[in-house]
């Protein structure tokens, strides 16, 4: 495609693309040996890939590594036969697997992934028929701040402690590490065991973290119909070599990322106000700017109010109360005339940016609301 886009300024179209597969066959064995419905459908992922990339909604593609995690897709002929058994066209036929759920509805698509650590996933797409819940914001909404010490706190008070998967399996990681470094030669069967190995933990951190996050996402959902939550600036945050590990193992990008398609589904309202929102250093009482505080110190006396404040609930409760206002003024369209664009990269969602304008009056912040 590039090469064609030098030669005539124009790139191939997917179809154009799907013509050639018949060539590409003849010039690599190995790839006759694949279904032909896998080829058409990965060509089409590219076409889009670099529809996506010209668009400015993700980066541009580049070439995926073999070493990797690698997938391939099934647009259709694949039946479950059973709880324990997969039936795929062409050369490979039925195979055993472990179906930890009933598949209910209309089979769509089944995408097959082959794990860092050896292991094959299928993941099924169902159409079940329902339809999506409208959102409505009637119940009870709950502001939620993120953070390393407690992984979520919420307005209601709730404290959900940051587990640190990273930080438990640690030594475990750097002993296999230590191992696959003594394997010089990169040809030997001991260091691709050992390269497995490593991979296996890594999967291990992976899984319980992710684990975590759903259990986690789920009950908030479950108990809320209104989830407000910061615009967190991660990739500035791991510029920090002291936070880094931690911010990365924390996984708030992921979090949220769950909070929000999983409200999605529920009729549930999701909403991630702007990451200059002052929620830390504001009194939720009265709306006035408290003195900067080290991170260190986690409670502190309002100078107004006179009340003792829980630092991190406070935060969570001025998230609430912001995402609250926005709600309120509508989030269907620009809330004060502002100009909505698109994120370029990254997750898509209500965001709100606030920005700051007198403190302590009844609406301190001006914000742009936009739903994409």
């Amino acid at each position: 495609m590039s090469l064609t886009y030098k030669e005539t300024g124009k790139g191939l179209s997917a179809y154009d693309m799907k013509k050639q597969i018949p060539i590409w066959k003849q010039e690599h064995e190995w790839l006759k040996k694949c279904y032909s419905q896998c080829l058409q459908q990965s060509v089409l992922n590219l076409s889009q890939a670099f529809i996506n990339g010209f668009d400015g909604r993700t980066l541009y593609p580049t070439f995926k590594s073999r070493h990797g995690r690698q997938s391939i897709q099934y647009p259709q002929n694949v039946k479950i036969l059973s709880d324990s058994a997969i039936k795929f066209p062409g050369n490979l036929g039925t195979v055993k697997a472990k179906i930890h759920r009933d598949c209910v509805g209309k089979l769509k698509t089944v995408t097959v992934s082959r794990m860092p650590d050896g292991r094959y996933y299928a993941s099924v797409l169902m159409d079940d028929g329902i339809e999506k819940p409208q959102s409505s914001s009637e119940g009870k909404a709950i502001g939620v701040d993120l953070g390393l010490i407690d992984f979520a706190v919420t307005s209601d008070g709730s404290k959900f402690n940051n587990p640190k998967h990273l930080k438990k399996h640690e030594r475990k990681l750097k002993r296999k590490q230590r191992i696959l470094s003594r394997k010089k030669d990169k040809t030997t069967n001991k260091r691709r065991k050992a390269k497995v190995a490593l991979a296996k933990v890594h999967v291990l951190i992976s899984r319980v973290r992710e684990d975590f996050l759903h259990k986690l996402s789920r009950k908030i959902v479950n108990e809320n119909q209104v989830i407000v939550v910061e615009d967190l600036a991660v990739k500035n945050m791991v510029k920090n070599h002291t936070l880094a590990k931690s911010v990365s193992d924390a996984g708030w990008g992921m979090f949220q990322t769950m909070l929000k398609y999983k409200a999605e589904q529920d009729g549930k309202i999701y909403l991630e106000i702007g990451r200059f929102f002052p929620s830390s250093h504001l009194c939720n009482a009265t709306l006035l700017p408290i003195p900067k505080m080290d991170l260190s110190v986690r409670s502190f006396l309002c100078p107004h109010c006179h009340a003792h404040h829980d630092r991190d609930v406070n935060a969570a409760i001025n998230i609430k109360n912001e995402g609250l206002r926005i709600l309120a003024l509508g989030t269907n369209a620009t809330a004060l005339g502002g100009n909505v664009r698109p994120k370029r990269f990254g997750r898509k969602s209500t965001t709100v940016e606030a920005v700051a304008v007198e403190l302590g009056s009844q609406y301190h912040t001006a914000s742009a609301v936009g739903v994409w």
